[in-house]
């Protein structure tokens, strides 16, 4: 049978698993209050006060997106909150794709920074286009039922199924709700001797209803000549290229993909640029609105929604996308609402994968009641056993492990008033910047006597998360 052929069955078959989609309940296992850094020497300490509020957080789901987004209708009562969805799923490329992952260079003589590849998603299908489909097809469902009346849905392709795709999204949101098919077009990648090169992505843009939430945006359009025209009543304007008008903006963007030195990049393989990003929210929500990305990859939509004052919801299945994701937003040190960690019990294997060893030790008494405690790693030890690496580049991560295994952390934190379910860390470490890259492996902290337990959670350069209650 041919595709064509085939459609009916592939809807039908997405809207039988979106209907089948098991109910799993998602649990809140940390929650951080954004607040500014104090970054000093390149080495960011931040703190981040106890989160006590009732009002909203936003979400970082580990898991399975329809599960998730399920968990959101059923439990979390969803259902046309969401003003603006933007999804970039994979695109049937037919490979796997892996995120770069720098390990900093250690203290000893000829510990150099270490550079190794570790898999971020895979984009293979065993039944090929027919299950690619459905599982879009499913997702598609629930968010259209996610969905604010006057929302957007923006998804993310490029020239492999975005043709395809258009036409389920013709079948779930209507042909007549269409809005754009944005060209996104950008310089990097590569060429061939066979076709012209392929420099473009497709964004579509669906609407829910027709009274979407839409602001034009505008854009430069220079003179012929780049002269002055001189029109009455036409308002010009002059840079270093030239003369120019502005006009509304059309539907090709021309945007640089994000550059190997950027202070963007994360290493995350087929990262999106914040501009981007920037460019839609801008058009179709408001401050205060909720965006929601359930393929977040390396968050571009959470750090970009936080700084623009858009409360977010982002969900992905793997470890590095969500812990890049976090460290992210908390990197950023935006001012917004507190976010929340959430994953599925039946994950939990899959969750805290790392085993971190460490100590805790009062220093003094400073009253009474009062004694100064502190708080120091002792060893990472990575879950060897479910590391995508191979060769030499698990050869070298056993070896920092073995010598060096706090130069494996990319952040760490401490709930000296954890409460035995939510980790509310009061103090967050990351590595500086590349000039000095050290991790601070300790801190203090005045404490009552006997006020139970204190949480450390520590993030590996690969994703993974440990957790230890002292």
């Amino acid at each position: 049978m041919s595709l064509i052929a085939g459609f009916r069955d592939i809807l039908e078959a997405g809207r039988i698993e979106y209907e089948k989609q098991e109910a799993i309940d998602f649990y809140m296992a940390e929650t951080v209050e954004p607040k500014t850094a104090c970054c000093k020497t390149g080495l960011a300490g931040y703190t981040a006060g106890l989160y006590r509020h009732l009002h909203w957080h936003n979400r970082l789901a580990l898991g399975e997106n329809g599960a998730y987004m399920k968990w959101l209708l059923q439990r979390q009562n969803m259902a046309g909150k969401i003003k603006m969805v933007y999804i970039d799923p994979p695109f049937f490329s037919k490979a796997n794709y892996d995120a770069t992952i720098r390990i900093p260079a250690g203290g000893e003589k000829g510990d150099k920074e270490l550079s190794i590849k570790h898999l971020a998603y895979e984009d293979v299908w065993e039944r090929g286009l027919n299950q690619y489909l459905t599982m879009l097809t499913s997702r598609l469902f629930f968010i259209r039922e996610l969905l604010a009346e006057n929302g957007t849905l923006w998804v993310h392709l490029d020239w492999h199924a975005s043709h395809y795709v258009r036409v389920l999204l013709d079948e779930i949101f209507g042909a007549d709700h269409f809005v754009n098919e944005i060209i996104w077009t950008y310089k990097s990648g590569g060429s061939s001797k066979r076709h012209f090169a392929r420099k473009h992505d497709t964004i579509l843009v669906y609407s829910k209803s027709d009274n979407y939430d839409f602001q034009p945006l505008q854009e430069k359009s220079y003179n012929r000549g780049l002269k002055p025209y001189r029109f009455k009543g036409v308002e010009e304007f002059q840079d270093e290229v030239g003369w120019y008008t502005l006009v509304n903006m059309k539907d090709v963007w021309q945007i640089d993909m994000v550059g190997r030195t950027s202070a963007e990049r994360t290493g995350y393989a087929t990262q999106k640029p914040e501009v981007l990003l920037e460019r839609i929210l801008s058009c179709c929500s408001q401050p205060g609105d909720i965006c929601a990305d359930f393929f977040c990859g390396s968050g571009t939509l959470a750090a970009v929604a936080q700084k623009m004052g858009r409360r977010w919801i982002c969900c992905d299945r793997g470890n590095l996308a969500v812990s890049k994701t976090l460290e992210r937003v908390l990197r950023d040190g935006q001012e917004g609402e507190p976010v929340a960690l959430e994953y599925s019990k039946k994950d939990d294997c899959s969750f805290n994968r790392g085993k971190l060893l460490a100590e805790k030790r009062v220093l003094a008494t400073v009253s009474s009641d009062r004694v100064r405690v502190q708080v120091k790693l002792d060893r990472w030890i990575p879950p060897f056993d479910d590391v995508r690496l191979e060769g030499e580049d698990l050869r070298a991560l056993k070896k920092v492990a073995a010598t060096d295994s706090l130069r494996l952390l990319s952040y760490w934190s401490v709930d000296f008033h954890y409460d035995g379910n939510v980790h509310r860390p009061e103090k967050i470490f990351f590595r500086g910047n590349h000039k000095e890259q050290k991790l601070i492996p300790s801190c203090e902290t005045v404490n009552h006597k006997g006020i139970g337990p204190i949480s450390v959670v520590a993030v590996d350069v690969l994703g993974n998360r440990g957790q230890i209650v002292i």
